[in-house]
């Protein structure tokens, strides 16, 4: 199965239908963090919708057009990264995640993504990964600046999320802006 090595004690490893119950405590236990910025989180989601989630990223992997993958911290769920409707033809993905809120501002998701880049543009060998985050959620924004992406702009409130829409900040980074 598709497993990456992040750091010590950190892993990436492709979502299974075995991992529902525990991606789901994650999603339940950061509900409060998780709710303002993602789509998926309104109305908060049962576990058969966790369930129904695992099961299209497991089709979008056999299809070849992305991947979801569990963020693994010392053996435990802590997370989720993936790349969202690879376009082949034009070589280019998006990339999208979100971490627990008891490991945050440890580096961690930053090195999820540098690994997740490399994957990108050396295995898939892609030209863009880009990546949107509503502009209110200043640390999810942090991570593709940290990474060196170019700020392309903002789409003004493109996303529905509850009663309310959030603006999106759009970042993108070339193959040959990538320094590894």
């Amino acid at each position: 199965m598709f497993v990456v090595a992040v750091s010590e004690g950190c892993e990436l490893r492709l979502l299974e239908e075995c991992h529902v119950p525990a991606l789901h405590r994650v999603i339940e236990r950061n509900y409060e963090s998780l709710e303002p910025w993602f789509a998926w989180a309104h109305p908060a989601p049962a576990e058969e919708d966790t369930r129904a989630f695992v099961g299209r990223a497991l089709r979008q992997f056999a299809q070849g057009e992305g991947f979801h993958c569990g963020i693994w911290i010392d053996g435990n769920l802590a997370g989720s990264i993936g790349l969202h409707r690879i376009d082949w033809q034009h070589r280019h993905v998006s990339l999208g995640y979100w971490l627990d809120a008891a490991v945050r501002g440890r580096g961690l998701m930053t090195a999820c993504c540098r690994a997740v880049l490399n994957h990108v543009f050396g295995e898939l060998a892609l030209e863009r990964v880009e990546i949107r985050c509503a502009t209110g959620n200043t640390k999810s924004c942090a991570i593709p600046e940290r990474l060196g992406f170019r700020k392309e702009g903002v789409l003004r409130r493109v996303e529905r999320v509850g009663d309310r829409y959030n603006d999106l900040v759009v970042w993108s980074l070339l193959r040959e802006e990538w320094k590894g």
